[in-house]
């Protein structure tokens, strides 16, 4: 009411005024007018700016790595009022021991009063996000596992938007607390004609209460050429290709092609009543097997003279065991008169078939010959046995 009195005094002003003054009066008194109409619209409640309250976690889960329990939950984007929630979150994850439950089915809550284990506040969320979702590694101490032997981990997280206030508990996430075996960190190879050898030494035991090593599984990826320990850049996820016995602490990888890259891991793992339990990965190997072994050494050479025949002049056929390399790209031949002096190669591209002929011999001279395998790498084998053939000098027919 009182700016509506307001507005008519001004109009009654700007009616006795005259000349230029009016003209500006009015404009000003209906200016003034609306400007106090539309403050006295209909008021609506008004709205308290309390800070966000996001919404709690549903998706908690917790899986062992090792003696790691890793995490995975993602983060609300919405408020308990259904308000969006712009940037980051500071994140809380509790953690609590208790007594497994008697039935395996049963559902176990977060204490009253949880244990906060640690506050990673919003501006270093960024490094636990994980295609869309939060990871974040809980490491099991020796002390934990000597405590706390036959229980199990209770987590639970709580966001905040602000300091204010935090959401409520998410789902609770359990798991057994059961120590695995250490981390293999001397993981070796060889490279052997047929096979990659892959080594290593049996960890030692975290704890008294860790079980015997039940054994090994051996796991490989493939990697680019370009891959290396600190950056390797695997083509797909390591996958398990063999598994030992406790006692054995090698393996023989025979399904491999030489040139190509492969990445090696080694995790032992232990036996419960439950399942198994794996150790975290061991040091990686990365390597690219070369084919640097020469095949083996032709056999059974034989060396025989072939007198002329007609238009064919006398010569000498070598002849050989067929090689049982899987590789083989050819054979050589050599050839020397003399021991003192280096033989030389008879052939000029690689013979495909264990067999030659030397055309190129004079009657009454004696030749040494020698034979080598070449693979696809053209790694050259060794000399085979030396053979000696001749081809008798002609008689003359006297008249």
């Amino acid at each position: 009411m009182e700016n509506r009195k307001w507005a008519r005094a001004a109009k009654a002003s700007c009616a006795a005024a005259s000349g230029p003054f009016a003209t500006f009066c009015i404009l000003f008194s209906v200016l003034l007018f609306s400007f106090l109409i539309a403050g006295c619209a209909s008021p609506s409640e008004p709205y308290e700016r309390r800070p966000p309250i996001p919404q709690a976690v549903s998706d908690l889960t917790a899986t062992r790595s090792g003696n790691d329990v890793v995490l995975s939950f993602t983060l609300p984007n919405e408020a308990m009022d259904h308000r969006s929630l712009s940037g980051p979150l500071t994140f809380e994850i509790y953690r609590d021991f208790e007594p497994t439950p008697a039935s395996g089915n049963a559902t176990l809550q977060a204490p009253d009063n949880p244990t906060l284990r640690i506050t990673v506040p919003a501006s270093m969320a960024g490094r636990y996000s994980d295609q869309g979702r939060v990871r974040y590694a809980d490491a099991l101490s020796a002390e934990d596992f000597a405590q706390h032997a036959g229980n199990v981990a209770v987590y639970i997280v709580r966001t905040l938007a602000s300091p204010k206030k935090s959401s409520a508990n998410s789902n609770a996430a359990v798991i057994s607390v059961q120590p695995a075996p250490q981390a293999i960190d001397d993981l070796k190879t060889d490279v052997t004609p047929s096979a990659i050898v892959i080594t290593w030494t049996a960890p030692k035991a975290l704890v008294d209460s860790t079980p015997i090593i039940a054994g090994y599984r051996i796991y490989r990826a493939e990697a680019p050429s370009t891959a290396t320990t600190q950056n390797p850049l695997l083509k797909s996820p390591l996958a398990q290709i063999g598994e030992t016995p406790p006692d054995s602490q090698s393996f023989r990888d025979s399904q491999f092609n030489f040139g190509a890259t492969y990445a090696y891991s080694v995790r032992s793992f232990a036996q419960y009543p439950n399942g198994t339990l794996e150790s975290t990965d061991s040091n990686l190997v990365i390597l690219t097997p070369r084919d640097t072994f020469p095949p083996a050494a032709p056999q059974g050479l034989i060396v025989v003279p072939v007198p002329s025949q007609g238009n064919v002049p006398a010569h000498i056929e070598l002849s050989w065991a067929i090689s049982p390399e899987t590789d083989l790209s050819g054979y050589n031949v050599y050839r020397t008169e003399q021991a003192s002096v280096p033989p030389k190669r008879l052939n000029t591209e690689l013979l495909l078939t264990p067999a030659f002929r030397d055309m190129n011999v004079l009657s009454g001279h004696v030749y040494s010959y020698t034979v080598t395998a070449v693979d696809s790498s053209g790694n050259e084998s060794g000399s085979s046995a030396a053979v000696s053939g001749n081809v008798p000098a002609e008689r003359s027919l006297t008249p």
